[in-house]
């Protein structure tokens, strides 16, 4: 979460997430009614929010890291956020600052649209994502609208820490393949290096973690301990 506690530590932390051995770096903009996060993810916003970060800010730091890291950069904003800039001064800005994609978790399919295109235009992805209970055709349509990868939630609900992950997961990878060639990226849930490697063995090509890392960020925000707690979950990725 861009911000939290501040814009400084966020940068450090993400480059020590880098170290640790993170693919791609999602910075998310902190927004007031963030309906698809869970506790971990709404209290770090809240936090960003008292610090005074807004969504040019976020897209600040991102330039700033893209200056320093070539991993790919992804921001996680709610359509609200986008808007009260401008589509096409988000999509403008994003790509000047060296974001790679972009995901808006409160964005249907259907008005997805304008979103996509004013992206496409300066080649920013815009990242779509497929619940637990879509359909094969409608998956299919998703995977069609989507760039960059497609992001297959997890499970029901908001994001954050959990014990255990659905057991049908790897069916559900599966129907997938079958209905795009886009990567497969799981995340909503995703917390320990066991829940890693299962979801490797089940066919994801990639993994999204959040909430774990917001949660021991916010317990531990050494840098040093966070690219450890990063590398756990890398190591199981490439075991």
């Amino acid at each position: 979460m861009a911000g939290d506690p501040n814009l400084e530590a966020t940068a450090t932390l993400a480059l020590a997430c880098e170290r640790g051995g993170a693919d791609i770096l999602e910075l998310g903009v902190p927004f007031s009614d963030p309906i698809a996060d869970g506790p971990e993810i709404q209290r770090a916003g809240q936090r960003a929010l008292k610090a005074g970060t807004r969504p040019r800010d976020v897209i600040d730091l991102a330039a700033r890291l893209r200056a320093t890291t070539d991993l790919p950069l992804v921001l996680m904003a709610y359509m609200n956020t986008v808007l009260a800039m401008g589509l096409s001064a988000f999509a403008e800005r994003s790509s000047r600052a060296g974001v790679d994609g972009v995901i808006v978790p409160d964005l249907s399919l259907e008005d997805s649209d304008e979103v996509r295109e004013a992206l496409d235009l300066v080649g920013v992805d815009h990242i779509q994502l497929v619940a637990p209970s879509t359909d094969d055709a409608r998956a299919k349509e998703i995977g069609r609208a989507s760039r960059g990868f497609l992001y297959a939630v997890a499970r029901y609900g908001t994001t954050g820490t959990r014990d255990a992950l659905p057991e049908d997961l790897g069916a559900r990878l599966g129907i997938l393949r079958r209905v795009t060639s886009l990567p497969l990226a799981v995340g909503f849930g995703v917390t320990t290096p066991d829940h890693v490697r299962s979801l490797v063995a089940a066919g994801a090509d990639g993994i999204v973690v959040g909430s774990a890392i917001v949660k021991f960020a916010a317990e531990d925000a050494r840098p040093a301990a966070v690219e450890k707690f990063v590398a756990g979950l890398a190591s199981a990725l490439r075991a």
